[in-house]
């Protein structure tokens, strides 16, 4: 059961990510509809939102004007600068949650000096109620707006704290992962087809696979080398497929990772202190 949230949350931005955060937190219980905001200038995007009983504006200012305790700042790196410029004054003494990937606790503390500043890092999963986010409080975050921030995207998936120079590194591993995840599916998938399974079968049998192990994983906090032990018999066809897969697959997995980390830090270093990135 999610934790309660009481505060009024406010989210600038509808988008896919917005949007996930606002329903999740209704979905969840964490919120009661009435206590969630979202702004957004398309009516389109604000309608399946506003069915649920979600306050619903199309513009940033109405919503401000409503007083909200923290507000969440769902929108594209490339257009964080200009919501900043313009709502700076409205966002002063609130707690603004920042999603931007890249833009640094600094460059958000410079552009809301009356504000305290969380940056949050969720992954696409948040829509499922499945996410992972990294937190990071800013130098003027209290003890109870990362409480805030924490429960909110508990709320969504699992949150935790860490420090800002480990969310590039977390980005390439989690924000990423979604994807890896996805084609390590599809890999089983093709290799179960081409030793002549029908693949609409092999690929649901997969997921069902992936979906069954996290949760076990989940509910029983075991290390993943203790769960391996459980369906690996000495001798056995999952002890030959380990022993074949694991070396190659870390070395797969380091190289992916360091790849990602390499593309963040050429985003970062062309787009200077609001950086963008792919996801």
């Amino acid at each position: 059961m999610a934790e309660k949230i009481e505060q009024a949350i406010g989210v600038i931005g509808a988008g896919s990510m917005g949007a996930a955060i606002a329903r999740g937190l209704v979905a969840s219980g964490a919120a009661a509809p009435g206590r969630v905001l979202v702004a957004n200038p398309s009516a389109g995007r604000l309608a399946p939102l506003a069915e649920l009983g979600i306050m619903t504006f199309t513009s940033n200012d109405e919503l401000l004007a409503q007083g909200p305790d923290a507000v969440v700042l769902a929108v594209k790196p490339q257009v964080l600068p200009g919501v900043l410029g313009e709502h700076a004054e409205g966002l002063a003494g609130l707690l603004a949650i920042s999603i931007a990937a890249g833009v640094s606790v600094a460059s958000l503390e410079a552009a809301l000096p009356g504000s305290r500043v969380v940056r949050a890092m969720p992954n696409l999963p948040v829509q499922v109620l499945s996410g992972a986010t990294a937190v990071c409080p800013g130098s003027r975050a209290t003890r109870e707006d990362l409480a805030l921030a924490l429960a909110i995207f508990s709320a969504l998936g699992s949150a935790v704290v860490l420090r800002e120079d480990q969310l590039d590194a977390e980005g390439a591993v989690v924000g990423c992962g979604p994807a890896y995840m996805a084609l390590l599916v599809d890999d089983l998938t093709r290799a179960g087809v081409e030793r002549g399974l029908p693949a609409a079968a092999c690929r649901r049998l997969v997921l069902s696979t992936m979906r069954g192990t996290a949760e076990q994983l989940l509910a029983s906090r075991e290390h993943p080398r203790a769960y391996m032990e459980k369906v690996t018999s000495p001798g056995g066809t999952t002890a030959a497929g380990l022993r074949a897969m694991e070396s190659g697959m870390f070395d797969v997995a380091c190289a992916g990772v360091d790849a990602a980390l390499r593309r963040t830090r050429e985003l970062s270093e062309t787009a200077g202190g609001m950086e963008a990135t792919d996801d």
